[in-house]
């Protein structure tokens, strides 16, 4: 769906929306990397790249620190992905050699067409908006690092082991 660093700003940002109250609260990137348990470094290099992009506003010294540069509801993932992810204007058939939309569609063509179609769907219609409410409206609280459920829940994530070819 999208790489590490579109997921880690994704990451950051949901935790500035989590604490949203109109830019009075600002968070340190290693508040944010602690909470989150990204690397720190990472961190502020992704706030950088957010806060050029117009996503979030930082100020330095002692009270600085980043916020939201908008209400979490005018922020989506759309924005994040096109900061961090290339598009990908390729035609090329994943199924096999030769260009989608030469000749007769591959098994796969609706079945990609339609997932193609529904993450970005999913890009477009998801805010930053829903971390704050979780947050503030009903109490979620965002486990840590060092927390480690008995039981994984069950994730988009890929495993972290590949099969051996």
């Amino acid at each position: 769906m999208y790489g590490k660093q579109t997921e880690r700003a994704i990451a950051a940002l949901s935790r500035l929306a989590e604490v949203w109250d109109g830019g009075r609260t600002r968070l340190s990137s290693v508040d944010i990397a602690d909470n989150r348990g990204l690397p720190r470094p990472m961190v502020a290099k992704l706030l950088t790249t957010l806060s050029q992009g117009g996503l979030v506003s930082g100020s330095p010294g002692p009270s600085g620190g980043y916020m939201l540069a908008r209400l979490p509801k005018e922020i989506n993932f759309r924005q994040v992905y096109d900061l961090f992810e290339r598009p990908d204007n390729s035609r090329n058939c994943p199924f096999g050699g030769g260009v989608c939309g030469g000749g007769s569609p591959c098994p796969m063509h609706d079945r990609l067409v339609q997932m193609q179609s529904e993450f970005s769907r999913y890009l477009n219609d998801t805010t930053f908006e829903c971390f704050r409410v979780a947050a503030q409206d009903q109490g979620h609280k965002p486990s840590t690092a060092s927390e480690h459920p008995e039981r994984p829940r069950e994730s988009w994530r890929a495993p972290l082991t590949r099969k051996a070819v």
